[in-house]
């Protein structure tokens, strides 16, 4: 294959996963990244999880019950889905594609479960794995909720655990310090800036 032609060259919208494991403060970048006015369509993830206080019904999740969860499983609608801590997440098919047909970068945020179902999907995916910066300072995280009963808090720190383990599966590696989140938020944005300037552009299908 020649090398390509430079004027001729055009990058493609980007699919974004922001993964990593409960307590690594995957919502509050996405907080941030809105609030900084970034171009993007964040993914607004479908679960029947209740909803818990001050989360507002299509801007932090889809909230439906277990029986519409399990028809949208039937009919094919989500790209992926899983069974987390007893409840189901999933993402919309259309959601995406009609993002994507746009020319707009889409970001989601998974757990790592869903990250790796989307590397199958769309091995272009951009996979971003967020941490704290030591396992310490997640769990003291975790536990700082007060939203868990003790067996499902320790079932989330093993969870978390086993998480961190598959950092080798992603892209990319930000650290979300504590008092840190504008630093975090900024190099994510720098990955997403490198990712648009690659000679030979990541293209997603769906």
């Amino acid at each position: 294959m020649g090398n390509p032609d430079p004027y001729a060259w055009s990058s493609a919208p980007l699919l974004i996963v922001i993964s990593g494991p409960s307590g690594a403060g995957k919502d509050s970048l996405l907080d941030r990244l809105k609030q900084m006015g970034c171009p993007f369509h964040f993914v607004v993830t479908t679960t029947t999880r209740p909803q818990r206080v001050g989360e507002v019904d299509g801007r932090d999740y889809h909230f439906v019950t277990q029986s519409e969860f399990e028809a949208m499983i039937e009919q094919g609608d989500l790209i992926e889905h899983a069974r987390v801590y007893g409840d189901y997440k999933g993402v919309h098919k259309q959601q995406v594609r009609e993002a994507l047909a746009s020319g707009m970068d889409v970001i989601m945020r998974l757990d790592v479960q869903g990250a790796a179902t989307i590397r199958r999907l769309a091995p272009e995916a951009v996979l971003i794995f967020l941490i704290t910066s030591t396992e310490q300072e997640l769990f003291e995280r975790l536990r700082a909720r007060h939203t868990e009963s003790p067996d499902s808090l320790q079932l989330r720190l093993a969870t978390a655990r086993d998480e961190l383990m598959r950092v080798g599966e992603f892209d990319y590696v930000v650290v979300n310090q504590d008092e840190a989140l504008d630093r975090a938020a900024d190099d994510v944005m720098s990955i997403i800036r490198a990712e648009h300037c690659r000679v030979h552009p990541r293209r997603v299908s769906l």
